[in-house]
This record gives structure tokens, C-alpha cells and sequence, in this order.
């Protein structure tokens, strides 16, 4: 299994999880690639121990090779510290 992990800071209204619903502040995004390549979208406090799956943000990859594509577009969707 292959993972990325990113600190990012998140916007107003946070992100959903399945777990414990809305997270906001100052988080990390993990990206989990399987190998059957079933991608799961993690996050969590900085610093915290406890992963909570990101609501409707896991998929599958027909292709490994896009594991950091689809990382960096979370990213990017999700880093909004002016909002």
C-alpha cells in the first residue's frame, strides 16, 4: 500500500468525515492507495493519532501512477486558510 500525506488548513465549513462529521482548523490529508487500487481519503488533527475518512472522497484508479494527481487535487480543494 502507498500513502501521501499533507498539511493543509481548512476552510470555512471545514470537512466532512464519516466518523465524527465536520473537522476545521489546521489538519493533514493521507491518501491511502491499495494494490487493487482502491484509493481511501483519510484526515485528521495535526499532530492527533485518529484518521477519519473523508465523506464521498474515496475511489478507484485504474492507473497507480495518478495516486499523486488525485493527492494534489485534494489538496487543492481542500487548503483554504483565507477561506
Amino acid at each position: 500500500m502507498a500513502s501521501l500525506s499533507t498539511l493543509f488548513v481548512a476552510g470555512p465549513g471545514g470537512v466532512m468525515t464519516d466518523e465524527v462529521g465536520v473537522v476545521t482548523g489546521d489538519l493533514e490529508l493521507c491518501t491511502d492507495l491499495s494494490e487493487d487500487g482502491n484509493l481511501r481519503a483519510l484526515v485528521r488533527y495535526e499532530g492527533a493519532e485518529e484518521w477519519y475518512a473523508i465523506t464521498g472522497a474515496s475511489c478507484a484508479l485504474l492507473d497507480p501512477r495518478d495516486h499523486e494527481q488525485v493527492h494534489s487535487l485534494l489538496v487543492g480543494l481542500l487548503n483554504r486558510p483565507e477561506g
